[in-house]
């Protein structure tokens, strides 16, 4: 590094020498004020840290998603600290800033419950208005390991034992407490005004389950009280919306401890999930699709072949039939490729689109199950498109735009994302870059502005990813479109050209609803359980007050059927309000009562899901408003 370093801020330079912080730099440009970090180049700095880069210096201050990071890391120490003062012989793990906040990972000898986040928080405002400085320094690996080996902090140990030899490892103390961490930090502890401990839950220490199972608290924090008000706020909605309380509630599918990780689809969810295959499957048939269906049990060397077997075996399920190495499916892709070598195609049948709703299985660690957003068992929406290379950009077009309708109809908005080349991958340079230009055109002509994942891509092509977003603001990733050049050569695809000759075509993977079983989950959460008409398993409750009632209900309710509707007809002798409640809780969205009025008068009295009247109908009139619902996705 050279003896100075030259720092530009809005026109103005500095000269800063060597082992200097930011802090002097900010000093020398007169931005003290406000800002928490900067940003050289591509370096994140706090205001302890000695600058190692030239360039122009942005600052970085509160309002922003860098500095909301930086004071949420800063927050996991303080938290850890209250929990040392609180709970002593604690041992430390890590704690980093994660999506909307922080946790940190502790082994305590004492079990710790969610009745002890008062003193923790309490502990932590103490630490705040004590408004400790965060200070950096640094040890030698040798240093840093006496150091910590002193204080029995066994999981420090480890984390630095995984360093290079000689290597410089930098260090915060904040008042009493001293961690291991790179920083970057706020400068003080006074500077946190708004925070809480929000949640506990097991955690192997570094994801492994054959590691000690740790104690992770989950914490945030916020520049100010109303950001953390509005959060928590989020938070409260967001456990009323949670797939896993609903699907109970509406019975539509229930997990179990001899299955964990796989659902078990009850009579609501079957119809929910029936629906859902319905529309699309009627969506792919107008888009030129044809379906298939590939088995889920196939020989080892088609996994070889594939590259599944080298990339991701540890997540494969195996077995032996006939002294023969078996797997279950991971992924669809291998069978569409079988598939489409059965026969010699002509240019002229090209692009070829076959679309696999493929029930694939992934060992997935226990600890990150997670209802239906996180199973061993999911059914993928997978298409495989072969095509020339000259259609890449406008197959891929096409997906997009398919995609957009589906999501359209559910009322979501989306990001989007290229992710790249990563480490390892399978085919050539030439072939990552051609496919990977083919997204990057393609994604411009669509028009929708997306961001760039560097490294991010599957093994065998790059891809473009779509994040939901929710009524709630969050994301989920469901669709994604990969290019693959790699397969088809591994498989040794071709088709005819134009002058008589073997070509290999290009592949594209791609799901719109990603797994069914992930989506079907979202959607529970986006419409808190009161789906629209033309998805709810009931649509219809037709309720008689008295038994003398029962007849004409049970008409009402037969037409109905007739007509293709859902119909609960509830003909307990139980009390109106009673059997009103239960319709309502069962978030079914037309509620249809029948006394002696309408009995005798042949209408309906008509209540709509969540408390809205709507008045009185003919049974005639009552099917044509169904109708335009249902029609409308409603």
């Amino acid at each position: 590094m050279p003896d100075t370093l030259i720092l530009q801020h809005e026109g103005t330079s500095v000269e800063l020498g060597q082992g200097r912080t930011i802090a002097e730099a900010l000093d020398r440009f007169g931005l003290n004020k406000d800002v928490i970090a900067v940003l050289v180049g591509d370096v994140l700095y706090d205001l302890h840290t000695p600058v190692t880069t030239a360039g122009a210096l942005v600052p970085i201050r509160p309002g922003t998603e860098r500095a909301l990071d930086i004071l949420r890391h800063s927050t996991s120490h303080v938290m850890a600290q209250a929990v040392r003062r609180l709970f002593p012989g604690v041992k430390l793990a890590i704690g980093p800033a994660i999506k909307d906040g922080f946790y940190y990972d502790f082994e305590f000898r004492d079990q710790v419950s969610l009745e002890d986040f008062a003193r923790i928080e309490e502990e932590m405002r103490r630490i705040i208005e004590e408004n400790q400085t965060f200070e950096r320094f640094i040890m030698t690996r040798e240093e840093a390991l006496e150091f910590f080996e002193k204080r029995s902090e066994s999981y420090k140990v480890e984390l630095i034992n995984g360093l290079e030899e000689g290597a410089q490892i930098s260090l915060y103390r904040n008042g009493d407490f001293v961690d291991l961490c790179r920083g970057p930090h706020i400068p003080s502890t006074g500077l946190i005004k708004a925070y809480k401990v929000l949640n506990l839950a097991g955690a192997y220490w570094r994801g492994d389950e054959r590691n000690q199972m740790l104690t992770r608290l989950y914490g945030t924090s916020f520049f100010d009280d109303k950001s953390l008000v509005s959060y928590i706020t989020r938070l409260e909605e967001a456990r009323k919306r949670d797939h896993r309380k609903l699907g109970r509630e509406l019975e539509l599918f229930s997990f179990h401890d001899e299955g964990p990780g796989f659902a078990f689809w009850l009579p609501n969810g079957m119809v929910l999930r029936n629906l859902l295959l319905d529309f699309w499957r009627k969506e792919h048939r107008a888009a030129g699709y044809v379906e298939v269906q590939t088995p889920i049990l196939l020989k080892k060397d088609l996994w070889v072949k594939s590259g599944h077997w080298e990339n991701y075996r540890e997540n494969m399920y195996t077995t032996v039939i006939d002294e023969s190495p078996f797997a279950i499916k991971p992924m669809n892709c291998p069978g569409g490729m079988l598939i489409y070598k059965e026969k010699m195609h002509s240019y002229r049948e090209l692009p070829i689109k076959y679309a696999e709703m493929g029930l694939v299985h992934r060992h997935e660690k226990s600890g990150v199950l997670q209802g239906l957003f996180r199973v061993r068992s999911f059914t993928q929406d997978d298409a495989h498109i072969f095509m020339l290379p000259g259609q890449i950009e406008e197959e891929i077009i096409k997906v997009i735009e398919l995609t957009n309708r589906v999501y359209s109809i559910f009322g979501f908005d989306y990001h989007l994302e290229l992710s790249t080349r990563p480490q390892r991958t399978i085919g050539t340079d030439e072939q990552w870059e051609t496919a990977t230009r083919g997204l990057e055109n393609a994604l411009k002509k669509f028009g929708k502005k997306y961001q760039v994942n560097p490294g991010e891509g599957a093994f065998y092509g790059p891809k473009i990813d779509f994040h939901l977003e929710d009524c709630l603001g969050r994301l989920h990733q469901c669709a994604t479109i990969q290019l693959d050049m790699s397969l088809p050569e591994r498989f040794d695809l071709n088709f005819v050209n134009s002058k008589g000759a073997e070509e290999r075509p290009v592949v594209i993977h791609r799901t719109v609803l990603g797994s069914i079983e992930r989506f079907i989950g979202i959607l529970i959460e986006q419409f808190a359980g009161r789906f629209p008409l033309w998805l709810s398993p009931v649509q219809v409750a037709v309720l008689p007050i008295t038994e003398r009632q029962i007849g004409h209900a049970r008409m009402i309710a037969d037409t109905l059927i007739r007509e293709e509707y859902r119909v609960h007809l509830d003909d307990r002798s139980e009390k109106l309000g009673y059997k009103m409640r239960e319709a309502e809780t069962k978030k079914i969205p037309y509620i249809v009562v029948i006394g002696e009025k309408e009995a005798g008068g042949g209408t309906l009295a008509v209540r709509k899901g969540g408390g809205k009247e709507q008045g009185s109908f003919t049974l005639e009139q009552f099917v044509a408003h169904l109708r335009g619902e249902v029609e409308r996705k409603g």
